[in-house]
């Protein structure tokens, strides 16, 4: 299924009526930890997060932390729609997620705000994958209102590797993803369960000469697995 396509102006609009309402939520909530509100607010002021897995445990949100090329936020999971999840920060940035990978972005210098794969989903069966598949996105890019760039992409299961989040050392396996078209040569990298093929850590292109890198400090699964 294809990502919901939302206008720019919209989507704004609704981060800040979340990220009005989110953090006094947050702030009310027996289960979540001092340190873990400071390390909220810390994102507005754009200072070095410092998050230890103590903070993370002690939230009941899921969490994911994103780090821009200007910017370093924890962002909680606000809702899900149909699969495409959002992420927000204090500081009004939202990522969205569908299947582990970014469909758009708000508040970034750079946004995307549409991201879609188009034709076969190799994502989808992760686990399972190997060599190389071809894959094809369409990127709408904000601001100058570029909209169906089309991008080329191989992505090539590499093999495992050892990654540490929040002090743990999780067994993934890497895989690179070569993007070439409308102006952009980058490369996607994602590490995914062996298992599952669920992407705990991520690099992913925004636009062009812009990437944001993604981990999941505390993962949302659908159904409520972890």
């Amino acid at each position: 299924m294809m990502a919901r396509s939302y206008a720019p102006s919209a989507v704004r609009a609704m981060a800040t009526l979340c990220l009005a309402l989110l953090l006094p939520v947050l702030a009310g909530c027996s289960g979540l930890s001092r340190g873990s509100l400071d390390a909220a607010r810390l994102a507005v002021f754009g200072s070095k997060l410092d998050i230890t897995a103590e903070q993370v445990a002690a939230n009941p949100y899921a969490q994911m932390l994103v780090q821009g090329d200007d910017f370093e936020a924890l962002m909680v999971l606000g809702n899900d729609d149909a699969g495409r999840s959002a992420w927000y920060s204090p500081d009004r940035r939202i990522i969205f997620l569908q299947g582990g990978l970014l469909s758009g972005t708000a508040g970034l210098p750079q946004d995307a705000s549409d991201i879609r794969l188009v034709g076969d989903n190799p994502f989808a069966r992760l686990a399972s994958l190997e060599g190389t598949v071809a894959t094809l996105r369409r990127y709408d890019w904000m601001p100058g209102y570029r909209h169906g760039a089309m991008v080329q992409g191989e992505l090539r299961r590499t093999g495992p590797e050892q990654v540490e989040i929040l002090g743990t050392t999780h067994t993934l396996v890497r895989f690179d993803e070569s993007l070439r078209g409308a102006g952009v040569e980058a490369t996607n990298t994602y590490w995914a369960e062996p298992q599952t093929g669920f992407i705990r850590r991520s690099r992913q292109l925004v636009a062009p000469g812009h990437s944001v890198d993604l981990v999941q400090l505390k993962p949302y699964r659908p159904g409520g697995a972890r």
